[in-house]
């Protein structure tokens, strides 16, 4: 304390030391600032090392002046500060003398207790607190005891959860691990429950980790007490919601893992490596390295896989339905809000998940398609795409009610393009089998229909009476099952595409039955013309064939009656089959693709036409001389002359509106008749035997086009039935009307016309007396048709003629010999009353003869000759009246009508007002 003292009295003196403060502060600005940086800085050291290397006595001196007077500055001003704390440090110092004097008093209080509590634990009974010491531990042990057997089970928990877990009770696992979490947090003071406590909670979330695996099993292969396990054990964890939105997770994994390995499998197997690159392409790449041969096996496959994900997913609502309707129905098992609202959205969930799988299912199956070109494809096998595709939509029909827009459009923009190559092919070969075709007689059953054949199976048309019992549908069929209840017990919709692929189609070729040629020929005779056979023979006649093979001993009566159930079998030719059944293909593709129904039938149309075409082309031009310089073949009709400019149609604009002109500049050319079809031969009566088979055909291919009109108008369009319409009334009712124009041909060849002109010529007309016998010309004239009627049944012999053909053959002979008759007395220079009747003589005696080698009635242009024959008689006024009724005379018949008639009995001026009507008539013609 004096020291102290002391020192505050020399800072005192030092501090009365007169300053100028300015000085004073501008020497402590002066100090380095080395010097206020820590308290172990020295001083000294750095003073020295301060020093230059050459001293100088002058310049140490007084830098060591400097340093006092900053020394003396810096003394001084810490002089001054702690004299201005003096009173408060003297204030703090008897402050700490107090305390000081305190303490002593404190330790003595404390060593006085300390010893009066050695007294008191001296004093006190030390056994009776021990006693309570150790009752209060037993307690606690006892307490202890019993967690502990408590404990123990719940040590050993983990292995009787993981055998519920491979018994897959996932629901008794969960609820003895909430068990146990409940009982573990009783007892989480302790360490080892603590971690037990946190093992558990693992635990569930290991639960939780294989229930969601085994709910997208459910997706592949539906299980009902699978499925239940697994909805029970997600109740109990009340996360049922959150269960139905992993479901459809799962399901939209399973659809795309599913479709990705069928197609993997089938491109790693065509590929024949074991390259892995297949492995990490996308699912569209993939589906571009399916080769032709695998694609209908892999899309099948994968139908079946896609079908068994939309089975399970159809199965999954109907185990929601029925469940649902359980609680509905059981007493008291009305739930809470909540529940109701956890259902409600599971519904809702349910139902929008049908629209988002088949979308998934549609996308995937439409890359599918599009991913390889299928316009090469045999037509079985687009077919068979075709076939699985509707089968597809059906299922998403009944799956969803969705119409697959998505596969429309893919499968139609492969089938427009398969069908365009398709049938620009078929008119090739049509051509092809046109050309080659040498119109022969196809052999078919006489009951022959065309629902016989494999391509028309599919319109569930009855079969022929030949078709045994056993094979016949059952006249009662039951009322269809959808798909998802016909399969709910198993099997597969995809399963059936293939099987009846190869089923046998019926046999429609007749067996003739004939030991030899010789033999047939026999009986060929006995029915050598339409009209020697017998009227029952005339009707449908219609018998079962047997279907046995030729018999060596045969009856004349057993082949009578073969020859009579073949007699009236349908006249087609291989090419007309191959037709029919192209037009069935063509209808099945129809039938299965609805989209293109439009396009199809319009190329079935070509079809026809370009048969039509063809059998006019071949047989109906008459491109042989007029048969005289007096008449010439009918002209070619309104429909053949729209087929001619409409059918050599352009490909690329059939199809594709908007093809390229290159594309449009390609046409189907018109076909040329076969080289071994002889036309122009008199001994085969000018090929009289193909245009029967060629014309007839083409009546019974228009026939068969009739019986399906009702099958092409339910698929056509609304909008384009008019198409459907006028095709039928401008083309396949009318082709009919080509037997005329064809067999005009052969009717005008087949009688000499003009030798019997020649033998008129040189009657003579103008005789004075009637005539009772008829000239030379009528009887060899009646010689030709009987030569005619010999002849056609020589070609009956080899094809069957029937009576409107034969109707038609012998109407245009009848008409061109009436014709004929009429231009022979058209070229009578003179002719007297007498010559008139003899003309009415001979051609009554033509009528008489005619009648017995024909049945057709009435004889045509039978009035045409009788009329031109009366005309004689008429006067000046009847013949001008006449000239203007009857315009179907020429110009040189009617003027040999006023010439050489009545030229004998009018003056000139009369005639030539005659000659003028006349010319006024065939003026407009002009």
């Amino acid at each position: 304390f004096q020291d102290v003292m002391q020192l505050l009295e020399e800072l005192r003196e030092l501090r009365e030391q007169p300053t100028d403060p300015q000085a004073e502060q501008e020497i402590i600005d002066s100090i380095e600032e080395v010097y206020f940086s820590s308290d172990s800085f020295d001083t000294v050291q750095y003073e020295l090392e301060k020093l230059p290397p050459d001293l100088n006595l002058l310049e140490l001196e007084e830098y060591r002046d400097k340093l006092k007077r900053q020394q003396a500055a810096v003394s001084k001003r810490v002089a001054d500060l702690i004299l201005e704390k003096q009173p408060s440090y003297v204030k703090e110092l008897e402050r700490v003398t107090s305390l000081q004097t305190n303490l002593q008093l404190a330790a003595v209080i404390c060593t006085n207790a300390r010893r009066q509590l050695r007294s008191a634990k001296e004093g006190f009974t030390e056994a009776s607190l021990g006693l309570l010491a150790n009752q209060r531990r037993r307690q606690l042990l006892t307490g202890l005891l019993k967690s502990l057997r408590t404990i123990k089970p719940l040590q050993r928990t983990d292995v009787r959860l993981s055998e519920m877990l491979e018994e897959e009770d996932y629901s008794g696992a969960i609820q003895l691990c909430l068990e146990c979490q409940k009982a573990a947090s009783t007892f989480k003071h302790y360490n080892c429950i603590s971690e037990l406590n946190s093992k558990l909670q693992d635990t569930l979330e290991q639960i939780e980790e294989q229930l969601d695996v085994a709910l997208s099993k459910t997706c592949k292969h539906f299980d009902v007490s699978h499925y239940t396990k697994v909805q029970l054990a997600y109740k109990l964890l009340g996360k049922t919601q959150t269960a139905m939105d992993q479901l459809h997770m799962h399901f939209t994994q399973a659809i795309h893992n599913t479709v990705f390995q069928v197609v993997l499998g089938y491109v790693e197997l065509c590929a024949g490596n074991a390259d892995t690159k297949f492995q990490k392409m996308p699912y569209k790449d993939l589906c571009t390295h399916i080769t032709t041969d695998s694609y209908i096996p892999c899309l099948t496959d994968l139908c079946k896989a896609l079908w068994e994900v939309m089975l399970s997913y159809h199965l999954t609502m109907q185990w929601h339905d029925e469940h649902y309707k359980e609680e509905e129905t059981t007493p008291g098992a009305e739930g809470s809000d909540e529940s109701t609202v956890g259902r409600s959205y599971v519904k809702k969930k349910l139902e929008h998940g049908l629209t988002r799988i088949w979308q998934d299912v549609q996308l995937k199956v439409k890359a599918y398609l599009l991913g390889t070109d299928v316009s090469n494809f045999k037509y079985d096998d687009f077919i068979v795409v075709l076939d699985v595709i509707s089968r597809l939509m059906q299922v998403g029909e009944e799956f969803c009610g969705s119409k697959s827009e998505l596969l429309q459009e893919s499968i139609k923009r492969q089938s427009v393009n398969y069908f365009k190559n398709y049938h620009r092919t078929r008119l090739e070969e049509l051509r092809m089998f046109l050309e080659n075709e040498t119109w022969e007689l196809c052999p078919v059953k006489s009951n022959f229909s065309i629902a016989q054949l494999h391509e028309f199976r599919f319109m569930g048309q009855c079969r022929s009476p030949s078709v045994s019992p056993s094979r016949q549908p059952e006249s009662t069929e039951p009322v269809e099952l959808c798909l998802f209840e016909q399969y709910l017990q198993g099997g597969n919709p995809f399963e059936m595409q293939i099987d009846n692929k190869e089923e046998e189609t019926e046999d429609v070729l007749a067996s003739n039955g004939y030991e030899s040629d010789e033999l047939e020929k026999s009986v060929y005779q006995d029915y050598d013309s339409d009209s020697d056979v017998p009227e029952e023979l005339k009707q449908d006649y219609v018998d079962e064939q047997t279907g046995d093979g030729p018999v060596k001993s045969v009856s004349r009566e057993t082949l009578r009656s073969r020859k009579r159930s073949d007699y009236n079998a349908p006249i087609l030719t291989n090419t007309t089959l191959n037709v029919i059944r192209l037009v069935g293909k063509y209808m099945q593709m129809m039938n299965i693709l609805k989209p293109i129904a439009f396009d199809v039938i319009h190329c079935v149309s070509q079809l026809f036409d370009y048969y039509l075409y063809a059998v006019y082309t071949f047989f109906g031009r008459n491109d042989m001389v007029c048969i005289s310089k007096h008449f010439c073949s009918p002209p070619c009709s309104v429909l053949i002359l729209k087929i001619m400019q409409y059918l050599l149609f352009t490909i690329g604009s059939l199809l594709c509106p908007h093809a390229s002109p290159e594309e449009r500049k390609e046409k189907v050319p018109s076909p040329h008749l076969s080289q071994l079809v002889i036309l122009m031969s008199s001994d085969t009566l000018y090929g009289l035997a193909e245009r029967v088979v060629a014309t007839e055909s083409l009546v019974f291919l228009a026939e068969q086009f009739e019986f399906l009109q009702p099958h092409l108008d339910t698929t056509m369009p609304s909008a384009k039935k008019p198409f459907l319409q006028q095709f039928y009334s401008q083309t396949v009712s009318t082709a009919s009307e080509l037997r005329k124009p064809i067999y005009w041909i052969v009717a005008a060849k087949a009688i000499d016309y003009e030798q019997m002109l020649l033998l008129m010529a040189g009657v003579k007309w103008d005789i004075k007396e009637i005539m009772s016998q008829h000239n030379v010309y009528v009887d060899v004239l009646l010689k030709e048709f009987e030569k005619f009627n010999q002849r056609l049944g020589d070609v009956s012999k080899i094809v069957r003629i029937p009576l409107p053909v034969s109707n038609v053959l012998w109407e245009h002979c009848i008409r061109l010999a009436n014709r004929t008759l009429v231009e022979g007395y058209a070229n009578v220079k003179k002719c007297s009353n007498e010559g008139r009747a003899l003309m009415q003589l001979d051609f009554q005696q033509f009528l008489m003869k005619l009648e017995k080698l024909t049945d057709l009635r009435p004889i045509p242009d039978k009035e045409f000759v009788e009329t031109y024959i009366k005309a004689y008689y008429l006067t000046e006024n009847d013949m001008e009246q006449f000239i203007k009724n009857h315009r179907e005379y020429s110009m040189k018949q009617l003027t040999n009508l006023v010439n050489v008639c009545l030229g004998s009995h009018i003056n000139k001026k009369a005639r030539q007002k005659l000659l003028a009507a006349i010319d006024d008539i065939d003026r407009p013609k002009r």
